[in-house]
């Protein structure tokens, strides 16, 4: 960057901070005046990223655009968020192929309603915002239009609290959008649990000049463990956008770390043209910050990032890590939400503290580029440190992908997911295990075993169970040794989202499950393995959701999700799936790779609601044991 161009940023970036001011903007919400000091700090810092960010943008100028991980989808985008500074938060208008929307009625949309996925009593949500642990009590804020079942400008933070993730209580809105800093929009943000037991909530607003700017607030009652009331700092908003990035491109901050030095850092999202970059600020008291001159990663070519998260694994334990923990037996996991496909990507790597970089361990499986937390519509996740029960858990969206018309005639729309425990799966040790917390276990009913079914190549059984719009399913198959050894190699590659679905047929798969079934199987949704062999004798495991036939209406997402999962020599082949009514949610190999879906079937529910085991393989034939528990509906009041 030339130096008139940087001296060119600082001078917008002074213009961009009076402008911030606004009209109507009182005396207590006013910036004291720097000192000499802290206003050659930031300069200096300011200075140093505009250089930055010029020598990035050469870089990035250059990369090759990214195609979106599940190829064209004929879709029609619905102008909702994204012209506001956001992903684009609006279902689609998805197109029918009879050219009609389907005639949905009432019963089949209250089947859709989920019964132990946490959502509001109406209207919509979006993304899980500062989740923690707090006297006794956990806490999960999350964006929230209360005018209506569709994403709306003015979003604010709904908020509800358990002491057990089974029983839920909804509380009053934690923040709304009622300050010129945030008049356009509360979104979202992180909250941080200090030593002495301040609690810290920083998140972004949208200015009455749809400036992305990031706030501070605290609890009014330090002693209520429901942490009903919130209190704007005065003084806000704490950060505005550096120079040279545009205004609606610097989103999300962090839960913070401690460094060694007793300072806090934070990171936030943001691009320079095409490169995901994550700037990272230094404080000492959350009001006063210095953005340091390197940004702690930037990936080429992978855009806006999002609801950035950074935390630290164990590399020898499964004990999960405060946020602050850093040092021998540690790594960390880098992860960004990316705003051009909507997906979660992750990295393991490690974290210089001094210089403020992290480097992955395999660049070649870097944020953006690589591995994924789900693979199916999980996104703008966020994790935090159980200090209770000493654990790492996640939360994510799950959006709806239906239409807009059919989410206002049910009056709500999107869930999150059941909350993930994280840990680094040791064995591959370039793959972090996500599994659904040991709480949810406790909905369990009655379960029913079936153990070594032979399903032979070609056929589909039946599994006598009742009624499984709710359950939890556990089943581990056991291919044919002889027909392993005897399976043709390949030099096809594989992937789930480009195959045929479960009707695809090769000489090792697909088999596995066909879940929320009619009777005839004219609606069913699979999940599957697919097993594939190289040209060198190797084999390859696929992990997939096909959605195909999982409705007889046009008007609803039909994808086949899924992709790779490690399986190790010696292990057998399992995978546990969680049905909600239109939530499916699939792990495999222990959390390796995961598949969330929505589905929306109009036969398959209540009780014609249907599990069986198939195997289209043309080969081999599988032994499978499975057990089935049905699954009771959360808790979930509302204070008064």
């Amino acid at each position: 960057m030339a130096p008139q161009e940087a001296t060119g940023f600082l001078l917008q970036f002074q213009g961009r901070a009076s402008s911030l001011t606004g009209p109507g903007m009182t005396g207590h919400n006013r910036h004291r005046r720097p000192s000499v000091k802290d206003v050659s700090i930031s300069r200096l810092g300011l200075l140093l990223v505009a250089i930055f960010i010029g020598l990035l943008s050469h870089a990035s100028g250059q990369d090759k655009s990214r195609s979106l991980a599940n190829g064209p989808v004929d879709w029609k985008h619905v102008s909702r968020g994204k012209l506001h500074g956001v992903s684009e938060k609006s279902m689609v208008t998805l197109a029918s192929t009879s050219g009609r929307s389907f005639p949905w009625t009432s019963n089949m949309l209250a089947w859709q309603r989920t019964g132990f996925h946490f959502q509001p009593e109406k209207n919509w949500m979006n993304d899980p915002n500062g989740p923690m642990f707090y006297k006794g009590y956990y806490h999960i804020f999350y964006q929230y239009n209360p005018e209506g079942a569709q994403w709306g400008k003015k979003i604010v933070w709904g908020h509800a609290a358990s002491r057990d993730f089974v029983e839920w209580t909804h509380l009053p809105l934690a923040m709304v959008a009622d300050h010129w800093y945030d008049v356009n929009g509360v979104w979202s943000g992180s909250t941080t649990i200090l030593p002495n037991g301040q609690v810290i909530l920083l998140y972004t607003g949208s200015t009455n000049n749809s400036v992305q700017c990031q706030n501070l607030a605290y609890p009014a009652n330090l002693s209520d463990p429901l942490l009903i009331d919130w209190v704007k700092y005065p003084n806000n908003p704490v950060l505005t956008p550096p120079p040279g990035i545009n205004n609606t491109d610097f989103r999300d901050p962090t839960t913070a770390w401690q460094t060694s030095t007793g300072k806090w850092r934070i990171t936030i999202g943001s691009k320079v043209r095409r490169t995901g970059t994550a700037f990272v600020y230094e404080t000492e008291d959350f009001k006063k910050y210095q953005i340091l001159s390197r940004p702690l990663h930037t990936v080429d070519g992978t855009g806006m990032w999002e609801c950035v998260d950074f935390f630290p694994v164990s590399t020898h334990s499964n004990i999960g890590l405060n946020t602050s923990t850093n040092g021998d037996g540690v790594r960390h996991v880098m992860k960004a939400s990316l705003d051009d496909d909507r997906h979660d990507y992750y990295a393991i790597g490690t974290y210089n503290e001094a210089n403020n970089t992290w480097v992955p361990d395999n660049p070649k499986i870097d944020v953006g580029v690589g591995i994924r937390y789900d693979y199916g519509v999980f996104y703008a996740s966020k994790s935090f440190y159980d200090q209770n029960k000493k654990r790492r858990i996640l939360w994510g969206w799950i959006r709806e992908t239906d239409t807009e018309h059919v989410d206002v005639m049910k009056g709500w729309a999107s869930v999150q997911s059941i909350p993930r425990t994280l840990v680094l799966d040791q064995k591959t040790g370039t793959n972090i295990l996500q599994w659904p917390i040991e709480e949810i276990d406790r909905l369990r009913l009655d379960g029913k075993q079936f153990k070594n079914v032979e399903v032979k190549a070609g056929s589909v059984i039946p599994l006598a169970v009742k009624s499984t719009s709710q359950a939890d399913i556990v089943a581990e198959f056991q291919i044919d040794k002889a027909a392993l050894e005897a399976a043709p190699p390949s030099a096809e590659g594989f992937n789930c989202t480009n195959s045929g679905g479960a009707a695809q047929r090769g000489a090792l798969g697909p088999f596995g499950l066909l879940v929320l079934a009619d009777h005839m199987r004219q609606e069913q949704t699979s999940v599957h393995f697919y097993v594939s062999k190289s040209t060198d004798g190797s084999l390859k495991t696929s992990f997939c959701t096909d959605q195909s036939r999982s409705s007889n209406a046009d008007d609803v997402d039909k994808q086949v999700y899924g992709s790779f999962v490690p399986v190790l020599e010696g292990e057998k082949l399992w995978m546990r799936i969680l049905v909600d009514h239109s939530i499916v949610e699939g792990f495999a190999q222990g959390g390796r790779t995961c598949i969330t879906s929505r589905v929306y079937p109009t036969r398959a529910i209540y009780d014609n609601a249907q599990v069986f085991l198939f195997n289209n393989a043309t080969k081999a034939s599988v032994v499978v044991s499975v057990k089935i528990w049905p699954m009771k509906s959360m808790s979930i009041t509302t204070l008064r």
